[in-house]
């Protein structure tokens, strides 16, 4: 694809309607599939969604491609050592907080796909329910080599190093402080794009989402603005690659890999329209809502992105960001206060400083704590909260971010076994006295 870094594109809004050719007269007009397409495409339809859902809830694209999907040589198990779907239903949960350092790249070479490492999961791909939290850690472009995921959509949340996402209908550069979303069957890879847009090492977060698609939260009483606006989310417009040779296809489905060898490239999409695309999102568009007189809001006004259960108000998963604010709030212990919650919660620091745990949690680490596993600021936190001048204080410099789950999540072998475990977290808090002065 003929993409520079500074010459990429890109349409705005989520959930829009769009309209993108690469060749002049390459989508039809009035029509989504004519007897014989422009410039001798494929018409091929690609359905989030199933047909009958709710016309505002229906997600699906037109590709108008070179060779059809369907022009695949059959398929082969391919092993992936550290990618898992759904809960382990033999692992014993033991209710207690968790968290883990920051996890090393490492040197051996390894791209996207084979540097995932699913850290925790629940629900279960088959009933299309649940989330699985992974961090991957790459030192390699992929290149003719392409992914696709049939159990899931994918939230991707880089933390070092950029990457350019190579999709079936385009491209996005995204780099820490944004983030992408890759709907549920559509063709990607990843190309490594550092800062100074050399190749590099990459890590990041990865939410699998197994449930209802991802979607912007409805605001209630917010009213109509804040939180993130639908036309900050950017989609890619069409490109294709213009080469010959082989492709790996790498499919994930049923909760297993599957490789087969195509003899062209998978991105070969000349024009396409429609409302199922990647996106991508800069956290720097948030508009935070936060108390102005006293007392923390719940957590749940920073939410980015939801995918709700059946269960109304009870999400599947929310997307929250913590990001960059202004604290103003008077008589108020300003840092989120000790806590037990229904919902899970996974975390990821992508930079700066978290204020609950300004020492032990570190950029691209994690922390786990699970439904109605008590947590919360640590101890020099809390003193330092306690005692401070509550002056308007700007934090600045910094992104957290939560997957918030109904469903608990069951940490797999390779979080439990990994040097970066942190063992000692939960005496973070062992220094707490009992303060208690009778009248």
């Amino acid at each position: 694809m003929n993409t520079s870094s500074t010459s990429l594109r890109y349409q705005s809004g989520f959930g829009n309607e769009f309209t993108t050719e690469a060749l002049p007269g390459a989508l039809p007009q009035g029509r989504n599939s004519p007897q014989r397409a422009p410039l001798n495409l494929y018409p091929e339809l690609i359905s989030g969604t199933a047909f009958t859902a709710p016309r505002h809830e229906n997600r699906r694209s037109w590709l108008y491609r070179r060779q059809p999907s369907v022009a695949t040589g059959r398929y082969q198990p391919c092993a992936q050592a550290h990618w898992r779907t759904g809960a382990d239903r033999d692992a014993v949960l033991s209710p207690e907080p968790m968290r883990w350092n920051p996890f090393p790249v490492g040197d051996a070479p390894c791209d996207f796909v084979d540097g995932m490492r699913t850290l925790a999961a629940n629900g279960d791909a088959a009933t299309q329910t649940g989330i699985a939290a992974h961090i991957y850690l790459v030192n390699r472009s992929m290149q003719r080599r392409a992914f696709v995921n049939a159990d899931g959509e994918m939230l991707l949340v880089p933390q070092q190093g950029g990457i350019r996402l190579v999709t079936e209908m385009g491209v996005l550069d995204v780099k820490p402080g944004e983030v992408a979303l890759v709907p549920r069957g559509v063709v990607f890879k990843v190309e490594l794009n550092g800062d100074d847009g050399k190749d590099g090492a990459s890590c990041g977060y990865v939410c699998e989402n197994y449930g209802a698609q991802f979607r912007l939260p409805e605001l209630g009483p917010i009213g109509s603005n804040g939180l993130a606006n639908a036309r900050d989310f950017r989609a890619p417009v069409a490109a294709f690659e213009d080469t010959s040779g082989d492709y790996e296809i790498v499919k994930k489905f049923g909760g297993r890999f599957w490789s087969a060898t195509m003899r062209h490239s998978p991105f070969n999409v000349v024009a396409w329209h429609g409302n199922l695309t990647p996106v991508k999102y800069d956290t720097a568009n948030f508009m935070t809502i936060g108390s102005i007189s006293f007392d923390h809001p719940d957590p749940s006004i920073f939410t980015v992105l939801t995918s709700p259960s059946d269960t109304p108000g009870t999400a599947n998963c929310d997307f929250v960001i913590f990001p960059p604010r202004w604290l103003v709030m008077e008589d108020t212990f300003r840092p989120p206060w000790y806590h037990r919650n229904v919902m899970s919660e996974f975390m990821g620091l992508v930079y700066g400083e978290y204020d609950a745990k300004p020492e032990g949690f570190k950029p691209g680490g994690a922390s786990l704590h699970n439904a109605m596993v008590p947590h919360g600021p640590d101890e020099a936190a809390f003193l330092k909260a306690s005692g401070a001048d509550l002056k308007p204080q700007k934090l600045d410099h910094t992104l957290a971010f939560m997957f918030e789950s109904r469903y608990c999540f069951v940490p797999t072998e390779y979080a439990m076994t990994s040097p970066s475990l942190d063992t000692r977290y939960p005496e973070c808090w062992a220094g707490l006295k009992d303060a208690f002065e009778s009248q």
